[in-house]
């Protein structure tokens, strides 16, 4: 008896209402509209109501992937959070969700921390999960509040990020030519300092003067990022259309992560797939870090881009550094 392949079940979004544009920056730093849509792409991102933490987003994304699957909450039997913004250092993000959602009590839930490559990390865990046969219904949610750790006062950081959350519901697929078909996973350690949050771990613990130094905030060498994101990703991408045998002509969407619109040029450029099968939101939700694979894979759902059969490619790359990939037959 072969083993069942997992599948995407219904999807979902959390989206903070409150709009900061980009007009609402130049009040704030010295930028302007122009220069942030040259340099990023970027028009306007959301950003999350002070009385609200992680756990609100990701557990409103998680319901409207429930509620799509036709899943009730309590049928879910593991959850996923990839997440570098969580609720608080322990518990996890993810136990918080599964008490709001109301899913199963013993169950699995826990986070992961891989950046921007967040979500994808999560999904392989949770393919492996249900090809296993060790979990049924696999919630997978990538989720951050980044405007909690942004320094606003630094143009090159406070422009790029927004807060928000998307997810997934995985479950058995009988059929191996359709779901997830593949997911691959890669990490280098040795760029540690390209793009990090230094302060507030067992490293270095908040202090006064680490805050006065603003280490607790997103430090980021935009440059570095931006050469080590299109080549990991284009890669990453190759690797995976090869793993299945497939090549750009064969792919419908490509789902990257949403970082800047000069990265995923770069990237459509080097991967060979043009950017008008690149579905895009950066321009209205900033980079959300590993919540905007899922975010974009919902909204092209919702807006009836993705049809039955399409094939569907995912890449990110986030601090670590960390990237990804993987394959989806819708």
């Amino acid at each position: 008896m072969t083993s069942p392949s997992s599948r995407i079940l219904g999807t979902g979004r959390g989206v903070p209402p409150r709009v900061l544009t980009n007009q609402d920056l130049s009040r704030m730093v010295d930028t302007s509209d122009e220069w942030i849509v040259e340099r990023t792409g970027i028009r306007e991102r959301h950003i999350l109501d002070p009385a609200l933490a992680a756990s609100d987003l990701a557990t409103e994304a998680g319901r409207h992937a429930c509620e799509r699957a036709g899943v009730s909450p309590s049928e879910v039997d593991c959850i996923i959070v990839g997440t570098v913004t969580g609720d608080c250092p322990f518990p996890s993000t993810a136990v918080f969700v599964q008490k709001k959602l109301g899913a199963i009590a013993g169950g699995c839930a826990f986070d992961l921390s891989a950046a921007c490559a967040g979500f994808i990390y999560g999904l392989a865990l949770g393919d492996n999960f249900v090809r296993r046969g060790q979990f049924r219904r696999v919630l997978v949610i990538g989720v951050e509040v980044l405007s909690r750790i942004v320094d606003w006062q630094d143009r090159s950081t406070c422009v790029l990020f927004g807060d928000g959350a998307g997810a997934v519901l995985l479950g058995p697929e009988s059929d191996p030519k359709r779901g997830v078909l593949s997911t691959h996973l890669f990490s280098d350690g040795t760029y540690t300092e390209v793009l990090l949050q230094q302060a507030g771990g067992s490293r270095e613990p908040i202090t006064a003067e680490a805050i006065a130094a603003k280490r607790h905030l997103v430090k980021m060498n935009g440059r570095e990022v931006y050469k080590h994101a299109v080549r990991n990703m284009a890669q990453a991408s190759k690797l995976a259309l090869e793993a299945n045998g497939l090549d750009s002509q064969d792919v419908n969407w490509v789902l990257a992560h949403q970082a800047n619109l000069r990265i995923l040029e770069g990237v459509s450029e080097r991967v060979g797939i043009p950017l008008d099968r690149f579905y895009l939101n950066v321009d209205r939700y900033g980079n959300t870090s590993s919540a905007s694979v899922p975010t974009v894979l919902d909204e092209a759902l919702e807006r009836g881009k993705i049809k039955t059969g399409d094939l569907l490619l995912m890449t990110a790359l986030g601090g670590g550094l960390a990237w990804a990939s993987a394959v989806v037959r819708w």
